[in-house]
């Protein structure tokens, strides 16, 4: 058992905890974007499959305290249509990252994620009520990219900014949004064999630093200006796709 944790240095591991405690401080506050802070970082010093499953677990586990609160605040009727799409698509996303080429894959995301940003920044609204086809179709891309990468945020983030609702409630959507789409995307790495005893060292050393930012962001969202959660939202989604462009590899990694 003690032979998991001679696969990783001990200096790589304390730098994935540091990298684990801004994530969770950034997940704590917005919701979401963990992922996109942690799996670049994570993907350039561990195979691919073991981080992704080592953070899908961690999330999972470690953010409950903050599911069952969003659960009275969220929109139960845009949530469940996109997350039925991404437990159904989830499937798609880890069948890409198994078997095709992995700079490919990471062009693709940085394409979507990119996309979304212009979309948000240029303005545009989304002012209808959200029909169930959208709901899915949103859920469905959401799906492949956290099967991919576990950086799911990007669709659902911009979906939910692009309405009127008040940011607790986009908060909340997307809380509960990705604690229940996790459980599909468990089943589909479990069916890939992608939980290892590497995994097991991941939330080991993780748990500790993320429940620490994750308890840090939460507290900051309470006593935050509410007007400042759609920049720093978009802050994220821009850091998603500098960090994830292959031609960044020279200097980031």
């Amino acid at each position: 058992m003690f032979d998991l944790f001679a696969t990783t240095s001990a200096g790589t591991m304390a730098f994935l905890c540091a990298v684990l405690f801004i994530a969770g401080c950034v997940r704590g506050f917005a919701g979401f974007g963990a992922g996109m802070i942690y799996m670049p970082v994570a993907t350039a010093l561990l195979y691919p499959p073991t981080a992704a499953a080592g953070f899908l677990v961690l999330d999972f586990v470690v953010a409950m305290p903050l599911v069952i609160k969003a659960l009275r605040l969220c929109d139960w009727r845009t949530i469940i249509p996109a997350v039925v799409a991404s437990m159904i698509f989830v499937h798609v996303g880890t069948w890409l990252i198994a078997t095709l080429d992995v700079l490919m894959l990471r062009w693709l995301i940085f394409a979507i994620v990119a996309g979304v940003l212009v979309l948000l920044v240029s303005g545009w609204r989304y002012h209808r009520q959200p029909s169930t086809p959208v709901s899915f179709g949103v859920g469905a891309v959401a799906g492949v990219l956290g099967g991919v990468s576990q950086v799911a945020g990007p669709p659902v983030v911009a979906f939910w900014l692009s309405s009127a609702k008040e940011p607790a409630i986009v908060r909340a959507n997307l809380i509960v949004f990705f604690a229940v789409s996790s459980i599909g995307t468990v089943f589909a790495y479990w069916l890939r064999d992608f939980f290892t005893l590497d995994v097991a060292r991941l939330l080991v050393t993780g748990i500790p630093a993320y429940g620490l930012g994750l308890f840090l962001g939460s507290t900051g969202f309470r006593t935050a200006d509410p007007k400042f959660y759609r920049v720093i939202a978009y802050s994220l989604i821009a850091i998603a796709a500098v960090t994830s462009m292959p031609a960044m590899d020279g200097l980031l990694r």
